[in-house]
């Protein structure tokens, strides 16, 4: 299948990933990224009633993003502005930041009868010494660690050991959390409203308990809470 971009942007479709999903080539790479920098829209949520506004360009990222490789922007770092994090490290906290490149199998919904038997697609993440020697300090301390996200959540997680300290590295994730899954990192969950039977709402489900979980719910639908990207959140302690 040949397709044919804005911008004289050509491209064949390759081979067939399923899922909706294939490899293309593209027949010309020179200034490929910043072409589809222009020919890209921002994937604003469907309650947001308006096409993309440039603004939304430079709302619709962390201010403290770095990487590029994730399909779409960890929406709980969204609440975060450098004013606000400025305050949160005079009160004494320390941030860190780690690497997961969120993939398009986290915002698919699980189809399976048992959701034990749903298989996540992997995901890259990466985690630095530096990140490692500040979490596991702050274990040994009994300090508290709070994952802004559940990007930041299953990084930290898939890199944690049986005695529960944190190593560095990179790689793939497929760690699927659902319950009754135990955390052995993370102690508090800052994450946005989710959608139904996502993955991302069992992984919340896991960190707190189903029941905790509905009930919260049933309160943000009643005080008409904004869910998914754009979205309000809880922290979960």
């Amino acid at each position: 299948e040949d397709i044919v971009f804005d911008d004289g942007l050509r491209a064949k479709a390759e081979e067939d990933l399923c899922s909706g999903r294939k490899i293309i080539r593209f027949d010309e790479i020179k200034g490929l990224e910043q072409k589809l920098e222009r020919l890209g829209k921002v994937p604003l949520p469907p309650y947001i009633k308006r096409d993309a506004k440039a603004s939304d360009i430079t709302r619709y990222q962390t201010v403290y993003a770095k990487i590029k490789g994730a399909v779409a922007a960890p929406t709980a770092g969204l609440h975060f502005l450098f004013f606000l994090l400025s305050k949160i490290k005079k009160k004494g906290a320390r941030i860190k930041e780690v690497t997961l490149h969120v993939g398009p199998g986290t915002f698919q919904p699980v189809k399976c009868d048992n959701i034990s038997e749903h298989r996540m697609e992997p995901e890259y993440f990466r985690i630095t010494d530096d990140v490692v020697n500040a979490v596991n300090r702050a274990k040994k301390k009994k300090g508290r660690i709070i994952a802004v996200g559940t990007t930041s959540a299953k990084a930290l997680e898939s890199a944690v050991d049986d005695s529960g300290m944190l190593n560095a590295g990179e790689g793939y994730s497929e760690l699927f959390i659902h319950p009754p899954y135990r955390f052995k990192i993370v102690d508090a969950l800052l994450t946005n409203f989710h959608l139904p039977k996502s993955t991302l709402l069992m992984l919340v489900s896991a960190f707190a308990g189903r029941e905790l979980m509905l009930r919260a719910y049933d309160e943000a639908v009643k005080q008409g809470y904004r869910f998914y990207s754009y979205g309000d959140a809880m922290l979960i302690i």
